[in-house]
């Protein structure tokens, strides 16, 4: 059998570092093959060479048995090689339907696109409104875009730049009954992840890329979640302590908060209460699509239509507060989209600091301190071993794990009374993601409240004191993590949970 794509010696270099050095891949038809390595090791330099995106400096590229040297991605696709980016190249202003249509011949009728999206998305679990203009969309919805067009195409080799980072277990088990469907009709997969387990149970092969070289190959079915985090990183993350306190004075309070849909692809907010006091970590599950961004924007003040008392901040009525004053009460802010919402791409590490910060110590009369900011992001850097070219690299020069680790490195570095998180480990390797939640617990020791949102279950378990369920913009009762199952928690993300009792009129009724 010909084997399917073959790399030799492929070499990347870019100023400040050699991004790819000599690397060796072989992919066989019908095989899923995962690439495991730290943030920053090489893997998505590697796969956008395949992809035809970045062009190697040496090394050969053998296709079905013959050398090639692909462009650019159109060729890339006119081969039959397809991939999902970790970062989305969707067009915010346009459809799902033309999003997809951008990458078909000019006579694709969108009608019958769009109906062969919705029997693609069907097939393969993966809910989408080819209608939807993709600005309305969530994280998890922009990458069910990405697979299905990927899909669409039936391409002999698929590219997965981590697929289910914003995927529910559920749509995880389904994903995976496709891909090994995909791979038993004769499509090859490249996977790669930092879910250990996920390779694991998907994976017939792994390559393991350290610092820009092959670092070994093996059968990851045959190796430990402990042995994997050796062969990329040398060592096995420190186990995480967190002991359970008690919880402080109330930081954040919403009170009955209801929004109208801003769009009308929307989820609207119905009666939403909840609490975060000092000390403690809130852990907020759900599908992704069911009212996480509409929240996030009335908590962070991107949408301040909420009446003003039903986001109380420090004792505050802040619900038509701007986002500056927010933060001035002690609000800090981790959104889910790194580049565009986290981190501005074409501006430096130290000018990004300016989002979240600007005070005396940044900005002083009017002008930007530059040493000031360029010695805070260089000690973001140094603390959260970012990956980077120093305090003026682009935002967009930096792998999507190290950006990550910027991005909540920040906001940590801010000491906030009150932090609101979203997906915090989001395509972040095992040692970034267990560093990540431990200063995340720090900061819950230090009495900061934290509320995360995170559709990683297993995340939420290990650091959440409490946890919510938000299911189409209603909101669960609390339940404290020990008390909770993923069983339990899978069962409200379909708005199964315990309802009020009914009230007597005689004695005022309980809840269950």
């Amino acid at each position: 059998m010909t084997t399917r794509l073959e790399l030799h010696d492929i070499t990347k270099r870019y100023p400040s570092v050699v991004a790819n050095d000599a690397i060796h891949l072989t992919v066989e038809p019908g095989q899923i093959h995962a690439v495991l390595g730290e943030n920053g090791a090489g893997k998505s330099t590697l796969m956008k060479i395949i992809y035809g995106s970045v062009k190697p400096d040496a090394g050969r590229v053998l296709w079905n048995g013959r050398e090639v040297h692909i462009a650019n991605p159109a060729m890339a696709r006119e081969l039959g090689i397809a991939m999902v980016f970790q970062h989305f190249s969707l067009f915010d202003t346009l459809t799902v339907t033309e999003n997809i249509a951008l990458g078909l011949p000019a006579d694709t009728k969108l009608d019958e696109l769009a109906r062969r999206i919705e029997a693609t998305a069907s097939q393969y679990g993966l809910e989408l409104e080819p209608q939807r203009h993709v600005h309305t969309l969530s994280v998890g919805e922009c990458q069910r875009v990405e697979i299905v067009r990927a899909l669409l195409a039936k391409p002999q080799l698929l590219i997965l730049d981590e697929p289910t980072s914003v995927l529910t277990p559920g749509a995880v088990e389904k994903l995976f009954g496709t891909l090994r469907q995909l791979a038993a009709e004769g499509c090859s997969i490249l996977y790669i992840s930092h879910k250990l387990d996920e390779i694991r149970a998907l994976c017939h092969t792994c390559t393991v890329v350290r610092a820009g070289k092959n670092s070994g190959v093996c059968d990851p079915r045959e190796e430990s979640a402990a042995s994997l985090s050796r062969l990329m990183i040398g060592a096995e993350p420190p186990a995480l302590t967190h002991v359970e306190r008690a919880p402080g004075a109330s930081m954040l309070a919403v009170n009955q908060l209801c929004l109208s849909k801003s769009h009308p692809f929307a989820t609207a907010l119905q009666d939403v209460c909840f609490e975060l006091r000092a000390g403690e970590i809130v852990g907020l599950a759900g599908v992704s699509g069911n009212g996480q961004q509409e929240l996030m924007a009335a908590l962070s003040g991107e949408d301040p239509r909420a009446a003003p008392a039903s986001i109380m901040l420090g004792g505050v009525a802040a619900g038509r507060l701007a986002p500056g004053r927010r933060r001035a009460l002690g609000f800090g802010f981790v959104p889910e989209e790194r580049l565009g919402r986290g981190a501005v791409p074409e501006m430096s590490l130290a000018d990004n600091v300016l989002l979240s910060l600007q005070t005396g110590a940044t900005v002083k009369r009017g002008f930007v301190r530059g040493k000031a900011i360029a010695a805070m992001a260089a000690a973001i850097i140094a603390r959260f071993g970012v990956k980077a070219g120093g305090p003026h690299a682009p935002a967009r020069s930096l792998s999507g794990g190290n950006l990550q680790k910027y991005i909540v490195g920040r906001e940590v570095m801010r000491a906030p009374s009150v932090l609101v998180v979203a997906q915090p480990t989001w395509g972040v390797d095992v040692g970034a993601a267990a560093q990540i939640r431990a200063e995340l617990v720090a900061l819950r020791d230090a009495g900061c409240a934290l509320l995360v949102i995170s559709e990683e279950l297993d995340e939420l378990f290990q650091i959440a004191d409490r946890l919510h369920v938000i299911a189409k913009g209603r909101l669960s009762p609390s339940i404290k993590t020990a008390d909770a199952s993923v069983a339990l928690v899978g069962q409200w993300m379909s708005g199964l949970w315990p309802q009020p009792a009914p009230r007597a009129s005689h004695a005022g009724g309980k809840h269950v």
